[in-house]
């Protein structure tokens, strides 16, 4: 849960997050520009979205808000463990929609559900959202998910890496909708039990993306870790590719393209 990118779209568009850990103010926000989408944010209660579409739809995305918190705060109240476990749990049949896909994105990558709340609810929300615009971009905290009609590049930041915004990952229209999610030990406020100053994973659900993000970087005790956690991500069903980095080292694998930006 919590992720650091740069998204480059045409002119482009950026999102991520602030660099030092105690600062929550997002002010990437304001270096947002794009002649061809219109970008918004949205905010309810601790969640805080940045969007773009085609057309501004603050009301509209207030009330998918609305709708995925509602699921989440329901639940938890008949279920207060939820929110607390660190590790899988097991699938409910009678959970809300958004409970049930954090459960089962988690399942089998050893880490719990909440590690996956905010790429779920940036999916939930841009789901919701496509029904009424052909291209959209949601960011939450960082997290991301999207679909445009174009390629776009994410240019990932890596907190005091020497490789921190030089390298991105192109993603094609074939690859969307997509979520593009991270964790890092090192920057933002994300739980990691690793030493990663990011991981990055892409994945066509933005649960899986996040929590399986916060299950590699959790594995990374050490530089010489991210061979082995290359090959372990690369048997994680769902999850299409990604990359980690530790200081001056780098690690990638999957269906993934990377480029300098």
């Amino acid at each position: 849960m919590g992720s650091l990118f740069f998204v480059q779209y045409l002119n482009p568009i950026l999102c991520g997050r602030a660099v030092m850990p105690q600062y929550r103010e997002r002010t990437y926000r304001k270096r947002v520009s794009s002649k061809d989408l219109t970008c918004f944010s949205v905010a309810v209660k601790e969640t805080d979205l940045w969007l773009c579409a085609d057309k501004n739809l603050e009301k509209e995305t207030r009330d998918l808000i609305f709708d995925c918190r509602h699921q989440l705060e329901s639940y938890i109240r008949s279920h207060p463990e939820f929110p607390h476990s660190l590790v899988p749990l097991e699938g409910d049949p009678y959970a809300p929609p958004i409970v049930k896909e954090m459960i089962r994105a988690t399942g089998k990558i050893d880490v719990g559900p909440m590690a996956s709340v905010a790429g779920a609810i940036a999916q939930y929300v841009a789901t919701g959202l496509l029904n009424l615009t052909d291209q959209v971009i949601v960011e939450n905290g960082g997290d991301i998910f999207l679909k445009a009609d174009r390629p776009l590049t994410v240019s990932v930041f890596a907190g005091a890496s020497p490789l921190s915004g030089r390298f991105g990952l192109l993603i094609p229209v074939s690859q969307m909708p997509l979520g593009v999610c991270s964790s890092s030990a090192t920057v933002g406020h994300s739980l990691s039990r690793g030493i990663a100053d990011v991981v990055c994973t892409l994945s066509s659900s933005g649960a899986m993306a996040d929590g399986a993000a916060t299950a590699l970087g959790n594995r990374v005790k050490k530089k010489r870790d991210l061979e082995e956690v290359a090959r372990w991500a690369n048997q994680i069903e769902g999850v299409l590719g990604g990359m980690v980095i530790v200081g001056d080292t780098m690690a990638t694998w999957g269906d993934i393209e990377l480029v300098e930006v």
